[in-house]
């Protein structure tokens, strides 16, 4: 039997830390995701398809900048690009909270994308790590984000309720203010610790891109999120129209669904981990998305709706927290940085996909018609995600033993 040790407290402090300080940024940016749709609506020159620019073309400018930036961070330093990815989300955040118009709003969030440090966090991680502990200390950090999700659909309502979107964009530039306190904090990595000096060269980003497992998963990640934004189009306005729910209170909805799929998420992981069956249970969840979106588009009380959101975190909140583990195991040797930037520029890109088109189809065809195109983005998905004649083997064994 293969004992594995700890995390000495050197790395734990650094591991929450730098989870802390991702934790602190997306709480940030996923708190307009269930107040856009609702709230931009009383500015000035609003319609739904600028809405949905507003929501999701945030993830443009990270989808852009997230490789050169990393590559930055390789040059100069990881904590100067995190400090200045976190000034320019700052900046962002307090243009949208002082614009009166839904321009300013995009004009805000594209900047707040522009302080695209994902990659750079990511690289602090596994700067300031073992080789053995990296892929746990990835998936505390995975798990940040995660809570950071459910924290901000509960506390972002809230703040909406007493000052508007103002507020909220404000306390976002007060939450970036805090992370680089965070950051202020976590050691700076030793001298040739960074784990790029150990990598082989070559053309990684071609053999990523070629790589068939790898493609798939990217296109995983693109989807999960575009349908995420486009959702989040929809769902307010069904929570408050047919369930009869004012905006103020949506929280009362959230907060419930979210702890509940945690419900739905435990069994999942563990029939997948300790059951050996990882490749079903994975269908399970994207088939239990397209489940949740065909009721939304049925629904015709307030309990459809909310077993139907439930339904679709369960798979959702699942989904993100084992994207990131896949693609760190079906990836080449010395590739593990490429495919990370990859997907992650994947996952930004389906944030702007998904709130762009999403309020393009709301504005111009209805919401019936947004439900429509996430049930067949997901449905083309699980076409993809079926294993190759050939892998399903390979792939239950290789999940298994990672798992015991």
């Amino acid at each position: 039997m293969i004992t594995k040790n700890p995390m000495t407290a050197a790395e734990r402090r650094a591991v929450l830390s730098l989870a802390l300080l991702y934790n602190v940024r997306m709480l940030g940016l996923f708190m307009v995701l269930p107040l856009l749709a609702l709230y931009a609506a009383d500015y000035r020159g609003a319609t739904p398809a600028l809405i949905g620019l507003a929501l999701g073309i945030y993830g443009l400018s990270q989808a852009l900048l997230q490789v050169p930036l990393g590559w930055l961070s390789d040059r100069i330093g990881r904590k100067p690009v995190i400090v200045g990815g976190l000034l320019v989300f700052a900046l962002g955040s307090l243009l949208a909270a002082w614009s009166e118009s839904i321009h300013g709003i995009v004009l805000g969030r594209l900047l707040q994308g522009a302080g695209a440090i994902a990659s750079s966090i990511m690289a602090l991680v596994a700067d300031l790590t073992s080789d053995e502990q990296r892929t746990k200390a990835m998936a505390i950090v995975g798990a940040s984000i995660g809570l950071a999700f459910a924290v901000a659909l509960v506390v972002g309502p809230l703040l909406a309720a007493f000052g508007g979107l103002d507020l909220v964009f404000a306390i976002t530039a007060v939450l970036a203010v805090l992370g680089m306190l965070v950051l202020w904090r976590i050691p700076e990595p030793e001298s040739g610790q960074t784990v790029e000096s150990a990598a082989p060269r070559g053309n990684l980003f071609g053999r990523a891109l070629r790589d068939p497992a790898l493609l798939r998963l990217d296109a995983g990640i693109f989807t999960l999120h575009c349908v995420l934004m486009a959702l989040f189009l929809v769902l307010p306005g069904l929570i408050e129209g047919l369930a009869g729910v004012p905006r103020d209170q949506h929280w009362q909805v959230y907060l419930p669904v979210i702890l509940l799929s945690v419900l739905g998420v435990l069994p999942m992981m563990r029939l997948a981990e300790r059951g050996g069956r990882p490749a079903p249970v994975f269908l399970a969840a994207i088939l239990a998305l397209v489940v949740a979106l065909v009721a939304l588009g049925l629904a015709a009380s307030g309990w459809t709706i909310y077993l139907a959101a439930w339904l679709f975190f369960v798979g959702f909140n699942y989904l993100e927290a084992t994207l990131p583990s896949m693609v760190s195991k079906a990836v080449f040797p010395g590739g593990r940085g490429t495919a990370l930037g990859i997907y992650s520029t994947a996952q930004f890109l389906g944030i702007f996909a998904g709130g762009a088109l999403g309020g393009w189809l709301l504005q111009h065809y209805g919401s019936q018609s947004v439900l429509l195109f996430c049930v067949g983005l997901c449905g083309l998905w699980c076409l993809l995600a079926l294993p190759r004649h050939g892998q399903r083997a390979a792939a239950e064994e290789a999940l298994t033993s990672k798992a015991r």
